[in-house]
């Protein structure tokens, strides 16, 4: 393993061959502590030796080393999963109202959801669209946290729809406009909101991805499908109006979808819930989203359901 003062949470999974959310739970539990440059967490290079050095079969560390530290104001932290710009506005708000640390990971709505499951989230932003009921989110948190339960609080609502070349140049305005030969997209990857979006509508208008070219060919964020659009690499993209305005791509908007995010009821967390409820209907959050441009804030602090 090379020698560095410190890495980021990124460095730290691609060493160990994990994912992001694993190491996110082993910050949670205490197990590897983390100091912060800025807005960004990082790990000592000597504290993840010991880490490793404790995992290790048939070592004999000391009872210290073998007994993992509880989760302090100076180790624990909340996960916040999703890749949303007001998702950095709402943890910066729950550092300065409780003082406790946020992670953010950046893993798609189906996968988070899966990880909160598993106990590894904090708080899942969500846009999962259901082509048979028409509504967002909730259907599929039913199913997945079946057995915990939870509270789905509306964050903000955005437009999505397709990136399309300036001019729009192949007129690509419908889903069923992607099922031409001469249209070649660019998708996101599996577990993604804009992935299942797609492929609800791709359902719905009896469309095979096989038909589609470009199917297959993945990024990871809505800026980079964007910039695969501006560069000519696709002539079509799914994700949300604001990236377009970054990347500078136009944008044909389809549907309005509800952004929730998805917090569980235990005993633990009712600091937490009372917190971002308070956050999410205060008037400097709004004000913040506001100047963003390009949400809609008249469901924000919603509950859209809760568990009893």
């Amino acid at each position: 393993m090379p020698k560095e003062l410190s890495y980021t949470i990124e460095e730290v999974a691609q060493l160990l061959k994990v994912s992001k959310l694993t190491i996110y739970d082993l910050v949670k539990k205490g197990e590897l502590p983390v100091f912060r440059v800025g807005r960004q967490m990082r790990m000592d290079a000597n504290d993840l030796e010991m880490y490793i050095k404790k995992q290790k079969t048939g070592s004999s560390p000391s009872p210290a080393m073998t007994s993992p530290k509880p989760p302090t104001k100076e180790t624990a932290a909340i996960v916040i999963s999703g890749q949303d710009l007001v998702l950095d506005l709402l943890g910066k708000y729950i550092e300065k109202n409780s003082h406790d640390k946020t992670l953010r990971s950046n893993t798609g709505s189906f996968n988070s959801l899966i990880s909160m499951y598993n106990g590894e989230c904090d708080i899942v932003s969500l846009h999962m669209f259901d082509g048979d009921s028409g509504e967002y989110n909730l259907p599929y948190v039913k199913k997945i946290l079946v057995s915990h339960p939870y509270i789905l609080l509306n964050l903000v609502s955005r437009k999505a729809g397709l990136y399309v070349q300036k001019g729009n140049p192949l007129n690509i305005k419908t889903w069923a406009d992607l099922n031409q030969e001469h249209v070649t997209i660019i998708n996101r990857e599996k577990g993604s909101g804009a992935r299942i979006l797609l492929d609800e509508q791709l359902r719905i208008q009896q469309i095979s991805p096989s038909e589609i070219r470009g199917y297959d060919k993945e990024e990871t964020n809505h800026i980079g499908i964007a910039s695969a659009v501006a560069t000519g690499a696709a002539d079509v993209g799914v994700g949300i109006e604001k990236a377009a305005k970054i990347v500078g791509v136009d944008f044909v908007p389809l549907i309005t979808e509800r952004y929730d995010i998805v917090i569980l009821k235990t005993p633990e967390n009712k600091q937490l819930i009372d917190q971002v409820k308070e956050i999410l209907t205060s008037t400097s959050f709004h004000a913040e989203i506001q100047s963003l441009g390009d949400y809609d804030l008249s469901q924000t602090g919603s509950i859209i359901y809760e568990t009893f």
